[in-house]
């Protein structure tokens, strides 16, 4: 097998660290799994990276059983398998009902539909080394698509000015993954390993690049977490002074208002004056005094 072949010592291992850097990048986001299972909530987060992740690593394995001689290859995307699939389990289990149906149309359009075409197309059309070629050039269109899904994530550290969802440990592991395996792909001259790992590691690049940016800037909340914290906050307020009745809000418009320096006396003759008015009686008043 040429992938570990003892003619191609720096190739099988680059392949090796690649296999341990890129099992080590697969469990970056653990700590953010570990949270959404503390808190029963997915907090905004997107399931897309990972089913992208889960698709690309089955159409490698698929390629590596096509070429028969990458076991490298097999070995780190079926961890990977795994392991994004869990992850789905998870977010699944507490997404809001939205995110699951999204969730569910995209793993059954992607992973099934789509990898289920591109498997019957390349047994159908082609053969031999064309059908690794063809299969090959997939897998690179894919493995770009991989280093784009994290572009939302850019974005987001962008508006808020916080590093918090692109910890610089994931955004460094990511960059000498991508080094690593170029450099795997280069030395058994497989280009569908080594391009797009270029594209990697300039993603990889840029992501750092805004960690250093920002991992010392004051956050600024985004627009949409803005409008559901005054959402939230509104309807509370509302609440508390509907409590207080009518006489909450004649205190608060009366044009008797109970000054603080007033004596005793005169705040229960104000407050006498003000429940005459209403159809509370003295009982409202009383409470608003004590509120």
């Amino acid at each position: 097998m040429g992938g570990l072949s003892l003619q191609h010592p720096w190739a099988f291992a680059f392949g090796l660290l690649g296999n341990v850097i890129s099992f080590m990048t697969y469990l970056a986001p653990l700590p953010t799994f570990y949270r959404i299972y503390r808190s029963k909530s997915t907090q905004g987060f997107q399931s897309v990276p990972y089913v992208v992740a889960l698709f690309s690593a089955m159409l490698w394995i698929y390629y590596a059983l096509l070429k028969s001689d990458e076991c490298l290859l097999i070995t780190i995307n079926s961890a990977g398998c795994v392991i994004e699939t869990i992850y789905i389990i998870i977010y699944l289990t507490y997404a809001p009902k939205q995110a699951k149906l999204f969730t569910a149309k995209i793993l059954l359009l992607l992973n099934v539909g789509v990898f289920g075409l591109i498997l019957l197309l390349t047994l159908l059309l082609s053969e031999g080394e064309k059908r690794v070629v063809m299969l090959g050039w997939v897998c690179v269109g894919f493995s770009v698509s991989v280093f784009v899904a994290p572009l939302s994530v850019i974005r987001l550290v962008v508006r808020t000015r916080s590093v918090e969802f692109m910890p610089f440990s994931l955004s460094l592991s990511l960059t000498v993954s991508a080094v690593v395996w170029f450099l795997y792909g280069l030395l058994i001259k497989d280009k569908y390993v080594a391009l797009p790992n270029i594209l990697g590691f300039a993603f990889g690049v840029v992501q750092m690049g805004l960690y250093t940016l920002y991992r010392n800037a004051t956050p600024t909340p985004a627009p949409k977490q803005v409008d559901d914290d005054d959402a939230v906050k509104v309807p509370e307020h509302v609440v508390n002074i509907s409590k207080l009745g009518p006489a909450a809000a004649i205190e608060l418009n009366t044009h008797n208002p109970i000054e603080p320096g007033m004596p005793p006396l005169m705040k229960e003759n104000s407050l006498a004056c003000t429940s005459d008015e209403t159809k509370g009686g003295v009982d409202k008043a009383t409470h608003v005094e004590q509120v």
